[in-house]
């Protein structure tokens, strides 16, 4: 992955003089310039203690403020609509990259395919101009009463980044998909938003319950873990620049694969959607957050035996993963790992 700055010739009605951090990737899976990251003037207030002498540096709250202007990267946050079949199933609120992996790992993790190659192609566009706004909300029957009102939303519209996911799934996933067809808008920090049922958002996962011995013959050890943060560290472009979005991280082999989102939740349904694409599985994911309830859940939808997070658990993610056999372990730092389930 090569990231670059460019300047970006679009007067943005609300991001004026911006700067982007464009991302390349190296498979043709995503965008051939994805924006990840704008700056945007802000203003920093801070107190120096170096502005008063040593005596009175004991009391922080009386030396003066300093105010400095200064360049801010800030990470994108698209709407990315999901169409399968020309059916609008959701939107997501998530960084513009991977997208075809973003929407592979969710449509798995919600159930409604199995394998990667239920999917039969698919094609991401990035709305920039009304021409394509209206395209994309228009149908045969709007008259004239309701485009007055797509034009109302098409301005109102203007202030977001918007990509459409259009899928072609196969037959028998189309049919799954119109026998519950639901419309799903997902918050960046919510994997769960917009299910009505109980039972849609805690799960029977008995099908996917792994073996306990091997997943406790498979538990990684610290050095392992401890490479694998360090890695991590060095490739989180993004959040560098930013400070504002998370990682899903394996290793394969010697090499790490690494997938970068606003939303956790997202970080990981293209980790498991870029397993679908390449038919591979990984035996431990490493989380840049806390692990919470829905990213046990994909977890043990995806087969995947360790789940590791630089931060906690929280209670019901480790009383499930001990339900379904998942390897879960938190608080990886510099030189420590804790072990919820599976040893």
């Amino acid at each position: 992955m090569v990231v670059k700055s460019h300047v970006n010739d679009n007067n943005h009605a609300t991001d004026k003089s911006v700067a982007e951090i464009t991302c390349e990737p190296t498979d043709l899976s995503a965008l051939s310039a994805t924006p990840l990251a704008r700056q945007h003037q802000a203003q920093k207030h801070y107190r120096s203690s170096d502005m008063l002498p040593h005596h009175a540096r004991t009391q922080a709250n009386e030396t003066p403020v300093k105010i400095e202007n200064q360049p801010a990267s800030l990470a994108v946050e698209a709407a990315v609509a999901i169409v399968i079949n020309g059916i609008h199933y959701a939107v997501l609120m998530a960084s513009p990259h991977q997208l075809e992996y973003l929407a592979l790992g969710f449509l798995y993790s919600e159930g409604l395919i199995q394998h990667g190659h239920d999917l039969l192609d698919w094609e991401v566009t990035q709305l920039t101009d009304d021409a394509s706004y209206q395209l994309f909300t228009k149908t045969a029957d709007t008259d004239d009463a309701d485009l007055n009102t797509l034009n109302e939303s098409i301005t109102q519209l203007r202030d977001y980044d918007i990509y459409v996911v259009d899928l072609v799934l196969n037959q028998r996933c189309h049919q799954h998909i119109q026998a519950q067809k639901r419309q799903l808008a997902g918050r960046t920090g919510c994997g769960m938003c917009g299910i009505t049922g109980l039972t849609q958002a805690l799960p029977n996962l008995s099908i996917y319950r792994q073996d306990a011995e091997r997943v406790k013959s498979n538990m990684p050890e610290l050095d392992y873990l401890l490479e694998m943060r360090r890695q991590v560290d060095i490739m989180q472009h993004t959040h560098q620049l930013t400070g504002a979005v998370h990682a899903a991280a394996t290793m394969q082999g010697e090499e790490l694969h690494l997938f970068e989102d606003v939303g956790r939740h997202n970080a990981l349904d293209k980790l498991i959607g870029w397993q679908l694409r390449h038919k591979t599985h990984s035996n431990s994911v490493l989380m840049t957050s806390r692990l919470s309830i829905e990213l046990v859940q994909k977890s043990i939808r995806g087969h995947i035996p360790w789940l590791i997070g630089m931060s906690a658990p929280t209670s019901t993610a480790v009383r499930i993963a001990d339900r379904y056999n998942l390897g879960l372990a938190g608080f990886l730092r510099a030189n420590r790992v804790t072990y919820y389930s599976g040893t």
